[in-house]
């Protein structure tokens, strides 16, 4: 009788070990993204609102206290030239991002997963403007990203970021407003640690 008893305990100490351990203790994610942001100009030149397309990467971090909840810090570098009245401006943009992210673990091959993030971008601008010469500026704003993804296991510590796509809101004061709702989409590699 003890030894079914000891028996029992083991099988049952081995199954919450199991249990214990089939999700990542943390997700190192790095890929391509693709920002695209909407600026009021406020009628300025008749031009209207000025469309920004930036691509660049970005990576991020999540801790996994257990199945469900993680924390993320999120950091991207993005770049663009969009044309305003004639003349390219070089516009780079930097976020990092932090928050909570729900992840959906009950398929061990696809993990859907939901975050909030806030945080901040740091924007660098320039352009050569005929006749003026050439400028630069720099600002910071505040930023957030609310959406989510699809991860796909394909080993037990890799999966792909199949999408990631976002509503990206940014706090630039521009001429007519001062927020910027955009989108961002990425793709790319996670490697899953401590599963």
């Amino acid at each position: 009788m003890k030894k079914i008893i000891w028996l029992s305990i083991f099988t049952l100490a081995l199954g919450m070990a199991a249990m214990a351990q089939d999700y990542p203790k943390a997700e190192v994610f790095g890929g391509y993204s693709f920002a695209h942001s909407t600026f009021d100009t406020g009628g300025l030149g008749g031009i209207g609102n000025i469309g920004v397309n930036l691509n660049g990467g970005s990576g991020s971090i999540s801790f996994n206290p257990n199945k469900t909840l993680g924390l993320v810090a999120d950091f991207g570098i993005y770049h663009g030239t969009p044309d305003v009245l004639g003349v390219g401006v070089g516009l780079t943009h930097v976020s990092y991002l932090f928050g909570p992210k729900l992840a959906m673990r009950s398929n061990e091959k696809v993990t859907p997963f939901f975050h909030a993030l806030f945080g901040g971008v740091h924007e660098k601008a320039s352009a050569n403007i005929p006749g003026f010469g050439s400028f630069s500026s720099t600002d910071n704003a505040f930023a957030m990203a609310l959406g989510g993804g699809i991860d796909a296991k394909v080993h037990n510590n890799i999966a792909i970021r199949v999408v990631q796509a976002e509503y990206l809101l940014t706090k630039f004061n521009d001429l007519n407003n001062n927020r910027q709702n955009g989108v961002r989409i990425s793709t790319g590699i996670v490697f899953r640690l401590g599963s």
